[in-house]
């Protein structure tokens, strides 16, 4: 038997004063996503307001040192990561594209954080594969393409030191997740991605309902 539902449904209205209740953005992420807008049809690849605010917190709060992201784009979800940790931390960044991280490396300059990032553009499975095989990040965060999840969760878990913790976007890939009439290729592979890391035993789990869905996990010691 199911619990009784203790959700709110987000209308607009309501999204809207959600967002006006949390701390505001500074100048560099409001020029950050006007120019992620002016992309077109690809910005909505960018992370969520409220979800850049909760990674910057969770960061900082865990006291994460040493990150990583799959799945850069226009920066937004890095600069906050980034944001996050202390002034030694350091943030790898792996994405394919030259174009888009161009416009992340102005916000991370503009922001103060470059010093703290790393970026490798290359496929992210190669780059990840080639790293130690040593606990080396306290902190991860894959945002990518859906079909490639399995092999970054893989490789990441192996790498991340107990206790560390491993946020994943778009887990619920606008619901249709559970619309079994819904079979295009990213839901299959998001479907089968969220089944794997519930029978992955090396961590504890939660979905959470924050934008498209944010799976957070956390190696067991």
């Amino acid at each position: 038997m199911l619990p009784a539902p203790k959700f709110t449904a987000l209308d607009d209205s309501l999204y809207g004063y959600l967002l006006a209740h949390r701390s505001p953005d500074d100048e560099v992420v409001h020029e950050l996503r006007e120019e992620t807008a002016r992309l077109g049809g690809q910005a909505v690849m960018q992370v969520a307001p409220e979800q850049a605010t909760f990674l910057r917190m969770l960061v900082a709060a865990t006291g994460a040192r040493r990150a990583v992201e799959v799945g850069t784009f226009t920066g937004l979800s890095s600069l906050a990561i980034a944001r996050g940790l202390p002034a030694d931390g350091r943030l790898l960044c792996l994405d394919v594209s030259e174009e888009w991280t161009a416009i992340a490396r102005r916000a991370w300059a503009k922001a103060g954080v470059d010093g703290r990032i790393e970026l490798r553009i290359a496929p992210a499975a190669e780059t990840l594969r080639a790293l130690p095989q040593e606990p080396q990040f306290d902190f991860a965060f894959i945002d990518a393409d859906k079909k490639g999840y399995p092999v970054y969760w893989e490789e990441i878990v192996r790498r991340l030191r107990p206790g560390g913790l491993i946020a994943v976007d778009n887990v619920l890939w606008e619901g249709d997740v559970v619309r079994p009439e819904e079979q295009d290729d990213d839901v299959v592979a998001i479907r089968r991605f969220n089944e794997l890391v519930l029978a992955d035993l090396r961590v504890e789990s939660v979905m959470l309902a924050i934008a498209d869905g944010l799976t957070l996990a956390r190696k067991l010691p």
